[in-house]
């Protein structure tokens, strides 16, 4: 599995892994972003501002008046092939099992504006589309677009649907949405073109947390459904800051830890 080289301006450049969603590109993205952290925290890339990772490739940035793209790009070949073994076993070696989290979810009244309407467009009842949504466990592909926001796949075909064709200009913060076989979750209130089908009152970025982001590439989601009231109450909670997020967590094995259920 070799990466494509693509160039983003004059202070960095993406290396691509392929053009799907797909766990095993999800692997080898992350396999390198870890690796490009060993070598910067042992000094070997001077210069490397920082890394982005998405679903399916690694962008590095770089401070131009330190090095250069080709000075970058000569430093991680040697990674690239250590790494080239780890890469053709992800790409057909099962993924690796991150965190798992349960969230709670209101799939009610106001907090799911869109529950009914996505359901008649996609065919099923509601009831059925909240047991869908609910009932499968999503992977963690990136953050991005807002500070902690998850892009989750792979949601059950029959739960795809494209997005919004009038996106909204206020998505309250904590909503649950779907579009093109993702969820993702609203950290923030902000414009957005998917389906709102719930809410998760859960704070997912605090920038007073060791960790920022609740979430991290490579977790796994599953959401638990609850009542408005006991949405209501956890989002009071969570504001007067009374909520522990990591309550929420099940089990984990990167790293290992293991927490209550509600």
């Amino acid at each position: 599995m070799s990466p494509r080289l693509l160039d983003a301006g004059d202070a960095a450049f993406t290396l691509e892994f392929g053009n799907t969603i797909d766990p095993a590109l999800l692997a080898a993205v992350r396999a390198l972003d870890a690796a490009v952290a060993c070598a910067v925290a042992a000094g070997r890339l001077p210069g490397l501002i920082e890394t982005m990772p998405t679903f399916r490739s690694l962008t590095l940035f770089f401070d131009p008046l330190v090095t250069g793209r080709q000075a970058l790009l000569d430093a991680l070949q040697p990674l690239l092939a250590a790494l080239q073994p780890q890469l053709d076993i992800a790409a057909h070696a099962p993924p690796a099992e991150g965190r798992l989290w349960r969230l709670p979810v209101c799939y009610e009244g106001d907090a799911a504006p869109d529950l009914a309407d996505t359901a008649r467009v996609l065919g099923i009842s509601a009831d059925a589309l909240v047991a869908l949504h609910s009932g499968t466990e999503l992977r963690v592909y990136m953050l991005g677009f807002l500070p902690g926001l998850p892009f989750m796949g792979d949601l059950p075909t029959a739960l795809h649907l494209p997005r919004r064709s009038e996106p909204r200009l206020r998505v309250p913060a904590g909503s649950v949405a779907i579009a093109g076989g993702l969820s993702a979750i609203y950290p923030w209130q902000s414009p957005g073109g998917w389906h709102l089908i719930g809410r998760c009152p859960v704070r997912l970025f605090d920038a007073t947390r060791a960790a920022p982001s609740l979430l991290a590439v490579g977790d796994r989601v599953q959401f638990d459904p609850v009542s408005l009231d006991i949405c209501r109450m956890l989002e009071d909670a969570a504001q007067a800051g009374t909520a522990e997020p990591m309550r929420w967590l099940q089990q984990g094995a990167e790293p290992a830890a293991q927490g209550a259920r509600r």
